[in-house]
């Protein structure tokens, strides 16, 4: 309830709030209320209009996973080449709920930002690391935010920053162990996570990978790379272990091809030098070296075969991601809504100056001595 200064009544036994006093309180101060609502007015007209366009580009695709048989088309070449696919054991498929994690991962941020993107303002692509690092002016509103709401943050990282260099230095010297990043690789890192982001639907069974640029072909550029990355990536963690296996196969295949070829020639040496075997030392030589060279053909064809096997076995293991809605350039900025950040920060300001007033009236309903600059406000 109000006092007799207008004053809505706070006291510690009273639970409830007078909405009617409280309203009448806030009719009285409309003035000072009109004043902080309308600063905050031109604020978010002057952010509203400072605010870069920005265009959004997105691809959706959907992944193909691998089954325990294999295709009939497979299996049936594998048949005519003796080799049952019914008894391979196939590898788990990567989830597609680890996809997200994959483009969080900084090896996969630190090639992207070494990948070419073609801007309007230079005739030649240029590395994202380049633009965001050397190119990329930053707006008014970027910096007011940096150095306002964010200023904590800057802090807590300059403090980190020194901390750490100590460590970092450390790490440069195990190449072979721990990988170390520049600063300005973190620093091109941090927009990226922020640019180029993922949504999985879980339900229907897509991925969507979206990017947001102030160029819209850049910004189809930026989503193609991403996918395209992210395709490589996904097939390396996929068939790394059936690759490996396949290159350690082909390794002895050779191996046995060149002793069954030099067998084969020592076979076909002597046979030639005794075209009539007239000692017994001559039929057991002849012997020895056809036995030898069956053994070794049989080896090799058997090589030969765990070799095909193994081939299929990365090309079934081999995932594929299909595109269902392609990539496009955007013609329409996707952001900002100026229209909402104007209301935005109306809403804030109004908010701001009915709580003064209303926090002004709590510390002083609780015998709280407040500064004279605060008279204003009761």
């Amino acid at each position: 309830m109000l006092d007799e200064n207008n004053k809505v009544n706070y006291s510690e036994d009273q639970n409830d709030i007078d909405i009617i006093a409280l309203v009448q309180r806030l009719w009285s101060k409309k003035k000072f209320i009109l004043i902080v609502t309308g600063c905050f007015m031109l604020l978010g007209t002057i952010v509203a209009l400072m605010s870069p366009d920005m265009y959004t580009s997105s691809i959706t695709f959907v992944p193909q996973t691998s089954k325990k048989n294999a295709s009939g088309g497979i299996s049936s070449l594998a048949a005519m080449a003796g080799v049952n696919l019914n008894d391979m054991s196939y590898s788990q498929t990567l989830s597609p709920s680890m996809y997200p994690q994959i483009l969080d991962n900084f090896d996969f941020k630190k090639d992207l930002m070494y990948s070419r993107v073609k801007f309007e303002q230079w005739d030649e692509p240029i590395t994202l690391i380049d633009y965001y690092s050397k190119y990329k002016k930053k707006s008014v509103v970027s910096i007011i935010k940096k150095y306002t709401i964010g200023l904590p943050k800057v802090i807590v990282k300059a403090i980190k920053k020194k901390k750490n260099s100590s460590s970092i230095a450390v790490e440069t010297n195990n190449d072979n162990l721990i990988r170390s990043y520049s600063s300005q690789e973190y620093s091109c890192a941090g927009q990226l996570g922020q640019v180029v982001t993922m949504s999985l639907d879980e339900k229907r069974g897509y991925i969507t990978i979206t990017t947001n640029m102030e160029e819209p072909y850049a910004s189809a550029q930026l989503c193609q790379l991403s996918f395209d990355l992210l395709c490589r990536y996904i097939i390396e963690f996929k068939i790394d272990k059936a690759r490996t296996q396949k290159d350690f196969i082909e390794s002895r295949y050779y191996e046995k091809k060149s002793e069954y070829e030099e067998k084969q020639q020592a076979l076909a040496t002597f046979q030639d030098a005794n075209r009539i075997l007239s000692s017994a030392k001559a039929r057991t030589e002849l012997e020895r070296l056809s036995s030898e060279y069956n053994l070794s053909k049989s080896i090799y064809t058997e090589m030969a075969t765990q070799l095909l096997k193994a081939d299929i076995q990365v090309k079934e293991d081999t995932p594929v991601l299909t595109v269902v809605k392609p990539v496009v350039v955007p013609y329409k900025k996707s952001q900002p809504d100026r229209s909402m950040i104007f209301i935005v920060w109306t809403f804030i300001g109004f908010i701001l100056a009915c709580g003064c007033i209303v926090g002004v009236d709590f510390l002083k309903g609780r015998g709280i001595n407040l500064p004279n600059k605060l008279e204003f406000l009761v």
